[in-house]
């Protein structure tokens, strides 16, 4: 047992940013990609509470040759006086937690920012951040290292004519597993933020690799609502706009039908992406069921029934922003991903309700070709719940049976939540997985050759195509409007297929399949990529397994030259059985990536650009974010 000393004495209080520093997962996320983008978000965020409040109409984000990225701004610019704790007011703001103007009603009505949490925070994950201020005619600057340090107080550097902020900032190696900026992902978050601010012009430049590009919409919902449209087949031609206020929380909600059955809602709170939804999202899906449902009604388009929310959102784009005051403000986490205030629920509902039922009163054509949809929406539901239901009861099982028969390796355990789908490339791989898996737990289905393209193919192709209708049966939750995670006989489907290209291509269209078909299933966390290792290091006694170049080379530094033989995998079946379950598939060993969906609108733009019928917006991408190399450093 252990002796360890545990008393009054063992309560560390982690001053100031020092607390940042020690747990930077809690007010970033994560120390990844993800993470060090966060940094510019936050300072951005603060640029932009200032043009939702009127104050300024440009901001530019700048990635500057030595890495580090600049954030300016037009607006009033940081109040340069001395605060009353001492202290200049910048280093107030850029070094101490929760010091900002976004705690009063008379800074901001409405914010966005970490609450006073954010410019500090990014302060204390970088190496250095000079402040430059411009405002009363005169330009000051501050200059902060390592972690939030004052490096060089306050001081007046020159005379302008114009106001605003410009923050330059440089991440901590020590903190960041990289340090490297991405043109394109920052790119792409601003495209989103000018859409939500109409009239607002951002700039992006990339110094080093000499790129810029700037956005500006004068009419920004609808904007956006075409953009993650374009190129599908619409319902309604027109996107409805509409807007509102109640009880000072203003609402603008742009939407627009297209022919398929994929729901798209994006919702933002001053301006802040709420990517879990809120009480915002609840309410404008309570008010268009609502005013469908009394158009129904009233327009005997059903008998003695009522449309599901689901009914009625099929093929729906919309794009719901909310204009919160302070006082109002309530999110639910620190990276504000869901909103909780209780307000946006009703007022949103209200606003929603009252327009989509005014549009279809207007629009009776319109209206009737959207209720169809939603009435085939509808039967196609239920009847997919009795299909299943046969199937559970016997009916319809000799089916099923016969198109998995000699191609499933079923789990022998009863409890779906803990049993694991392996859908695995080719029948070699899948013989080994077979053989090596944990039969209690583990399902295999192995994949002939390359799955069908859904983002091109056509309805009746993927609905006749005998490699999906054999995973659709498989995981038994139905497809497409009627798919329902809760009904799958799996608790995780895991795509394994091997380490090159052609593994990576069956990996793509299997991850369009399921976004097309059973988005539900990414959604509910349920859909995993196994990741193999690459390579084996053989010390005689005992071998080592590698996942990647980056790891292989580090691991070879640290070792004696000729200790190990070194074998490349060029695929799964290339392993034994026992060697693939213990490296690839064993819970215990295994690294499992998680399928995710963190920026709804990006994943759409994705998947039509990347496997759609396009090929000059494909190019383009390809050409601008992928390193091409003959290089093997085996």
């Amino acid at each position: 047992m252990s002796t360890t000393k545990y008393d009054a004495d063992s309560i560390k209080i982690l001053e100031g940013l020092e607390a940042v520093r020690k747990r930077p997962g809690m007010y970033i996320g994560s120390t990844d990609k993800r993470g060090l983008h966060h940094l510019v978000w936050e300072i951005v965020d603060n640029a932009i509470d200032e043009a939702i409040n009127g104050f300024g109409d440009y901001i530019k984000i700048t990635i500057n040759k030595d890495g580090s990225v600049s954030v300016e701004d037009h607006g009033r610019g940081v109040p340069t006086g001395k605060h009353k704790s001492g202290k200049s007011t910048p280093e107030v703001i850029y070094t101490i937690l929760h010091a900002g103007g976004k705690f009063d009603n008379d800074g901001y009505k409405v914010s966005g920012g970490l609450h006073g949490v954010g410019a500090s925070v990014v302060n204390a994950l970088s190496k250095w951040m000079t402040v430059t201020i411009y405002n009363n005619g005169e330009i000051h600057e501050i200059k902060f290292e390592n972690g939030g340090h004052l490096k060089e107080k306050l001081k007046k550097i020159g005379t302008t004519n114009r106001t605003g902020t410009t923050v330059t900032f440089y991440p901590d190696s020590d903190i960041f597993s990289s340090t490297a900026f991405s043109y394109t992902t920052i790119t792409e978050r601003m495209q989103e933020s000018a859409f939500l601010i109409s009239g607002l012009t951002i700039e992006v430049e990339d110094v080093e690799d000499n790129k810029s590009v700037k956005y500006h919409y004068e009419d920004g919902l609808t904007s956006f609502v075409e953009y993650i449209n374009e190129g599908k087949n619409l319902l309604t031609p027109k996107v409805l706009n509409f807007n509102g206020i109640k009880q000072g929380i203003e609402v603008d909600v742009a939407l627009q039908y297209r022919d398929d059955y994929q729901e798209n809602i994006l919702s933002f709170v001053n301006n802040v992406k709420t990517g879990d939804g809120g009480s915002h999202e609840t309410g404008f899906k309570t008010g268009i069921t609502k005013a469908f449902n009394e158009y129904a009604k009233a327009n005997s388009i059903l008998k003695n029934a009522t449309f599901d929310g689901s009914d009625v959102r099929e093929g729906l784009t919309a794009v719901i922003s909310l204009k919160i005051p302070e006082k109002l403000l309530q999110f639910e986490g620190q990276t504000k991903g869901k909103l909780g205030t209780p307000e946006a629920k009703v007022v949103t509902e209200q606003i929603t309700y009252e327009n989509i039922k005014f549009f279809l009163e207007e629009n009776r054509e319109l209206a009737l070709r959207i209720m169809d949809k939603a009435k085939t929406s509808k039967e196609a539901r239920e009847a997919a719940r009795k299909a299943r239901d046969a199937v559970k009861n016997g009916k319809g099982k000799e089916k099923k049976d016969k198109i998995l028969s000699g191609k499933l390796a079923k789990a022998t355990g009863k409890d779906p939540t803990k049993n694991e789908l392996f859908l695995v490339e080719g029948d070699s791989a899948g013989g080994s997985a077979k053989t090596g898996r944990n039969r209690e737990t583990q399902a295999i289905l192995p994949l002939r050759g390359k799955v069908l393209n859904c983002e091109k193919a056509s309805d009746s192709d993927i609905h006749a195509n005998e490699e999906l209708n054999t995973l659709t049966y498989a995981i038994g939750a139905g497809i497409g409007a009627d798919f329902n995670p809760a009904d799958s006989n799996f608790g995780k489907v895991i795509i394994m297929t091997d380490a090159d290209v052609d593994g990576s291509h069956i990996q793509i269209l299997l991850l369009t399949f399921f976004y097309r078909f059973m988005r539900p299933l990414i959604e509910a966390g349920m859909l995993y990529i196994a990741n193999p290792p690459l390579y084996a290091l053989d010390f005689g006694k005992y071998k080592e397994y590698v996942a990647t170049d980056e790891e292989l080379e580090k691991r070879k530094k640290e070792l004696k030259p000729n200790s190990y033989k070194l074998q490349r995998f060029k695929g799964l079946g290339e392993m034994n059985s026992d060697e693939l379950y213990d490296t690839t598939m064993s819970p215990e060993h295994r690294s499992l990536i998680k399928v995710s969906i963190t920026d709804a609108a990006l994943a759409e733009k994705r998947v039509s650009v990347l496997m759609g019928d396009k090929v000059e917006p494909r190019k383009e991408w390809i050409n601008e974010n992928v390193d091409f190399t003959l290089d093997d450093n085996y």
